[in-house]
């Protein structure tokens, strides 16, 4: 492995380029310990002897932002996660599992972004971006005028972003615990407003939920009351008419009229006719992470921009 800086790939501004750094992360993490981003960023950085001007190194309109090379590194990490080269631990932690050691045993150094793209994960994830672009649209700045090609740009760009992080949302509660994920659709409910005023929420008991894992009572004497089913699958485990007809069956037994199934997979076409003419409102893993960011439900704002206009009323005379 090459251990010199200054033969990388470099941009115009002397700054290795973030896919010149992907198979390093995976050098020195290839004894295969957890190790924080924090962490593999300065063994690379050692490792390949980069000047410490370099690395410091901000962009000049940002002065209060982390340094180019720093934010360089998220790209790399974020590309061996979609090749399924590391395992994210938990937040910021990674660890190189065995696609990793594969492609650096066999690429080394010359382990590219193109390497990555072409592995079966990469594309599955770059498909589910696709899919999700196409239901999301381009520009999602309200307003935007056809002639405003910048303005589309920006909504594009913002939009795309937020179907990724959409789709690591996803893969994150596929993952989760069982009861966890009757808790977090419960408490999505709750922030989309179905509690209602003085309304109550809660997760059914695991021994005898009888097929109802939610329960949200839209008003204090629970008159008016929501009935959630919720299953973690997987994305090829779709769900199909019996798991809506069985679900139907438990909101016949408490007399209900109302009921959510909430999946991290798909459906069929049959369950979904079925779920229409029963009246249960039905939600897929893309439906699920929208609505998770539209509600912020297990996320946060990272970063907010003003874009301005020119306000032509006060110039009015």
């Amino acid at each position: 492995m090459n251990n010199d800086w200054s033969k990388l790939k470099r941009s115009s501004n002397g700054i290795p380029t973030y896919d010149s750094l992907i198979p390093y992360i995976l050098e020195v993490i290839k004894n295969g310990e957890e190790a924080t981003n924090v962490v593999i960023k300065e063994r690379v950085c050692d490792y390949l002897n980069v000047p410490q001007h370099i690395v410091e190194e901000k962009y000049p309109n940002y002065p209060n932002s982390e340094s180019i090379l720093h934010n360089r590194f998220s790209f790399a990490f974020s590309d061996l996660s979609k090749a399924n080269a590391v395992d994210r631990v938990r937040r910021g932690v990674y660890k190189i599992n065995k696609n990793g050691e594969f492609l650096l045993d066999n690429y080394g150094d010359q382990l590219t972004k193109k390497v990555l793209e072409e592995r079966p994960e990469y594309m599955q994830y770059m498909n589910e971006l696709k899919l999700r672009n196409e239901r999301t649209g381009g520009a999602t700045i309200e307003n935007v005028e056809e002639n405003d090609e910048t303005k589309i740009e920006i909504g594009s760009l913002v939009q795309t972003i937020n179907n990724e992080i959409a789709i690591e949302l996803l893969d994150i509660v596929r993952g989760s615990d069982p009861i966890f994920f009757e808790k977090l659709v419960v408490d999505l409910l709750v922030a989309m407003g179905y509690s209602g005023e003085n309304g109550k929420a809660k997760v059914t008991s695991q021994s005898n939920d009888g097929g109802i894992d939610g329960i949200i009572n839209q008003d204090p004497l629970g008159t008016s009351t929501v009935y959630i089913q919720a299953k973690r699958y997987k994305e090829d485990n779709v769900v199909g008419r019996s798991a809506i007809q069985a679900f139907y069956g438990a909101l016949a037994g408490v007399n209900a009229d109302r009921g959510v199934f909430i999946t991290t997979s798909r459906y069929t076409k049959n369950a979904k006719e079925f779920a229409k003419n029963q009246g249960i409102v039905l939600i897929d893993g893309i439906q699920l992470t929208d609505l998770m960011l539209k509600y912020r439900v297990g996320v946060e704002v990272a970063h907010q921009y003003t874009v301005f206009k020119i306000d032509g009323d006060y110039f009015e005379e």
